[in-house]
C-alpha cells in the first residue's frame, strides 16, 4: 500500500499529464466539494426550519385540542385537567376559550384570533421568548388586557396602552343576521413569534374570553402539550374518543402540519438531487482516470515488467482517483462547517446591506433564514461522497490492470 500511495502521488503530479486531464481532474474535485458544501448547508437549513417549527411555532400553537360542540363548554374541566396531567405522555394541559373576530381601530379592520387562557405568575416562562417581561406583568395586572401579535400592531399602527374594539359575530339558532357583539380591550404588550402568526394571533384572559363568548363552564376546551408532538394525531384521537363529553378533536398537524410535510419533502428532494450532483462530479473522476491510464500506459508496462502485480496497479489508480475526491470532500465539508452554523447571521447581514428581505413574515411562518448543523448529516454526506468516489475509480483501475506490456511498449 505504501508503494501504491507513492505511485499514485507521482502519477497525479506527473509533468507529462496534459492540461486537459488536469482541468478534468480539477473540475471533478471542485464538483465533489461543491456538492458536499451545498448538501450540508441545505440540510442545515432544513434542520433550522424544523427546529423553528417545533420550538417556536409549537410553543404557542397547542399540540392538541379538545373543545366543546356547544356554548356550555367543557364540564368539570378542572377534574379533567388534573387527570390528564397524570399521564406521562402529556406535559401540560391548559383550559382555553378561543374568539375569532375583527379588530377595529380608527376605522381600520383586521381579522384576529384571540385565545383566552388562565395565566398565572408562574406561566411567564411559557412565553419568555415571545413576550417582554414588562409587557407580561402589565398583561397580568390588566383584566381587559390583551397581547397582540407584532404584525397586527405594525399594520394598524397600534401601541401599548391603546384601546381597541373586537367585533365578534353573533350566532343565532335560526341563522338570521344579528349585530356583532363589541368588546373593548386594552393593549398590554406585544406578542413576537415571528412569521405569519404575528399577523393574526392574540392572547387575553380566560375569564374575560369565556364571558364574552358565553361559555357557561368557564372554558371552551383544553389545550395539550405532548411529550412527543409528532404523535399528536394518534394521542388526541385516543383521548377524544374516550372523553365522556361530546367534543371536537384537533391537533397541530391539521393547522401547521403542511409545514412539517413540506420540510420533509424538501429534505428528501435535496438528498436525492445533491447526491446526484456528487455522482456526476464523480463521473469526471472516471474520465480523468481513463485518460490518465492512456497516458501512463508506458509507465504501467514498465512497472509490470519490473514485477508489479495487478493488485498494486489497481490500488495505485484507485488511490489516485480517491485523492481527487477526498480533497474535494475535505474542502467542501470544511466550508460547510464554517458557513452553516453562521448562515442566519450572514443572511441577516446581507439583508441589512442590500435592503432585500429573503423571507417575508407575511408569506412564511418565520421571517428569517434558520440554520442548525447536525453532525449526522455531515457524516452521512462525507460517507456517501467517499463511497461514490471509490466506486468511480474501479472501472479505470481495472482498465489499467489490463494494459499489455508488449503492446504498450511497442506502441
Amino acid at each position: 500500500m505504501n508503494l501504491a500511495w507513492k505511485l499514485a502521488r507521482r502519477f497525479r503530479r506527473g509533468k507529462q499529464q496534459s492540461r486537459f486531464v488536469s482541468f478534468i481532474s480539477f473540475s471533478s474535485t471542485f464538483g465533489v466539494g461543491l456538492g458536499c458544501f451545498v448538501l450540508i448547508t441545505l440540510l442545515s437549513i432544513m434542520n433550522g426550519f424544523e427546529h423553528e417549527l417545533t420550538q417556536r411555532i409549537l410553543s404557542v400553537i397547542p399540540h392538541g385540542e379538545l373543545y366543546s360542540v356547544n356554548q356550555r363548554g367543557i364540564a368539570d374541566w378542572q377534574e379533567h385537567q388534573r387527570q390528564f396531567q397524570q399521564r406521562e405522555d402529556i406535559l401540560k394541559v391548559e383550559p382555553y376559550t378561543k374568539i375569532t373576530g375583527m379588530l377595529q381601530h380608527k376605522g381600520a379592520l383586521k381579522a384576529v384570533e384571540l385565545t383566552g387562557m388562565a395565566y398565572q405568575e408562574q406561566s411567564a416562562d411559557a412565553f419568555s421568548q415571545e413576550v417582554d417581561e414588562q409587557d407580561w406583568q402589565r398583561f397580568l395586572a390588566t383584566p381587559d388586557g390583551v397581547l397582540l401579535g407584532n404584525g397586527i400592531m405594525q399594520k394598524l399602527s397600534l401601541d401599548i396602552g391603546d384601546n381597541i374594539q373586537i367585533l365578534i359575530p353573533t350566532v343565532t339558532d335560526d341563522l338570521s343576521f344579528k349585530a356583532p357583539k363589541t368588546v373593548k380591550l386594552t393593549i398590554a404588550g406585544r406578542l413576537i413569534i415571528g412569521g405569519e402568526l404575528d399577523n393574526y394571533l392574540g392572547i387575553m384572559h380566560l375569564s374575560r374570553a369565556s364571558e364574552v363568548a358565553g361559555i357557561q363552564s368557564g372554558a371552551q376546551g383544553l389545550r395539550f402539550t405532548l411529550e412527543n408532538p409528532f404523535g399528536a394525531y394518534a394521542t388526541m384521537r385516543e383521548i377524544g374518543f374516550a372523553f365522556p363529553q361530546a367534543v371536537y378533536m384537533s391537533d397541530w398537524t391539521r393547522t401547521q402540519g403542511h409545514l412539517y410535510q413540506d420540510i420533509q419533502l424538501v429534505r428528501t428532494v435535496v438528498y436525492i438531487a445533491l447526491t446526484l450532483v456528487i455522482a456526476v462530479a464523480c463521473f469526471n473522476i472516471v474520465s480523468t482516470l481513463v485518460m490518465s491510464v492512456r497516458e501512463k500506459r508506458a509507465a504501467i508496462a514498465i512497472l509490470k515488467t519490473m514485477g508489479a502485480d495487478d493488485g498494486l496497479i489497481r490500488q495505485t489508480f484507485v488511490i489516485q482517483g480517491v485523492l481527487n475526491g477526498v480533497i474535494g470532500i475535505v474542502a467542501g465539508t470544511g466550508m460547510a462547517l464554517l458557513i452553516a452554523p453562521n448562515l442566519s447571521a450572514i443572511v441577516a447581514w446581507l439583508e441589512s446591506l442590500t435592503g432585500i428581505t429573503l423571507l417575508s413574515g407575511d408569506v412564511y411562518f418565520i421571517n428569517f433564514l434558520p440554520s442548525q448543523l447536525h453532525w449526522q448529516d455531515v457524516a452521512f454526506t462525507v460517507l456517501i461522497a467517499f463511497v461514490l468516489c471509490v466506486v468511480a475509480t474501479l472501472y479505470p483501475a481495472q482498465r489499467a490492470v489490463r494494459v499489455s506490456p508488449a503492446r504498450a511498449l511497442n506502441g
